[in-house]
């Protein structure tokens, strides 16, 4: 699915690591594999120093792992030079870390983050770094929605870095309490939970199955972020890997976003995964 893989990096060492989990995807998908580093006028010599280090770092290791690399610098504006690259080039995906303004403030009002998410006409993985150690997750904790956008490219999404690390999968669904008018909140056991189950997460399921992933399925009514913080440090899942919300910014500001609440509280990498392939 991905055949060029483009890893964002700056002098921050979670811009590193994010681009290690670009790295192992390219390598799982025998895609060529992209290092871009743009400084901004203001960025300091240091700072230069530091992300072009980082650039070196990645692409020996891609050498090494016998991936076809390529190393970008460019000064200007990260956003709009990023984009003019994944034209030019045709790439599939881009990897990009969040930064500390993501999780201090909304994550959907002017973040660097969200204009990437927004602004780049290919797919996008935006990565909180919470474990700056080496990149090996082994239990990855898949949230979904009752309906899913581009489920299929999600699902290959998944089952590629699951296979890029000998992962198990945990598929998750928060669905809201059912109840009815008179008689409070319905229980349901969960066979009868996934008796419920919408299509897509059928599907997604399905996929892992026919490309030999380990994995699981567990639902649990209730509020969404919470249940997903609590069953990834309950379990001690290593990697969190939900879709972008597709929530406009009214809805968010009157509902709140799960998104932005796990961002804010995930106690293990996050990706979060705006894909675009329409028919993938």
């Amino acid at each position: 699915m991905y055949k060029k893989i483009l890893a964002a990096v700056n002098e921050h060492l979670n811009s590193e690591v994010a681009a290690r989990y670009a790295l192992h995807l390219a390598k799982e998908n025998n895609a060529k594999f992209y290092i871009c580093f743009v400084a901004e006028k203001c960025m300091s010599q240091h700072n230069c120093r530091s992300a072009e280090d980082a650039s070196k770092r990645l692409f020996h290791e891609a050498m090494e792992m016998g991936v076809q690399a390529e190393s970008i610098a460019e000064m200007g504006n990260p956003v709009a030079d990023i984009k003019k690259i994944v034209q030019h080039e045709n790439v599939s995906i881009v990897f990009a870390a969040t930064r500390r303004e993501d999780i201090e403030r909304r994550f959907y009002s002017g973040t660097i983050a969200r204009s990437l998410s927004l602004k780049l006409p290919c797919s996008v993985a935006l990565v909180r770094v919470v474990h700056s150690g080496r990149v090996h997750p082994r239990k990855i904790l898949v949230p979904l929605k009752e309906r899913l956008e581009h489920v299929t490219e999600h699902a290959s999404f998944v089952t590629h870095l699951a296979h890029a690390f000998s992962s198990k999968v945990l598929v998750f669904h928060a669905p809201k309490p059912l109840t009815k008018f008179f008689h409070g909140e319905i229980h349901l056991t969960e066979p009868e939970w996934l008796e419920r189950r919408s299509s897509d997460i059928a599907h997604f399921m399905t996929y892992l199955k026919d490309h030999d992933i380990e994995h699981e399925g567990r639902l649990l009514p209730g509020r969404t972020a919470r249940n997903i913080t609590i069953e990834a440090f309950a379990k001690r899942h290593d990697l969190i890997v939900m879709g972008a919300s597709g929530r406009n910014l009214l809805a968010t500001l009157l509902k709140g976003n799960p998104v932005e609440e796990v961002l804010r509280d995930t106690p293990c990498d996050l990706i979060i995964l705006k894909p675009r392939h329409e028919h993938q």
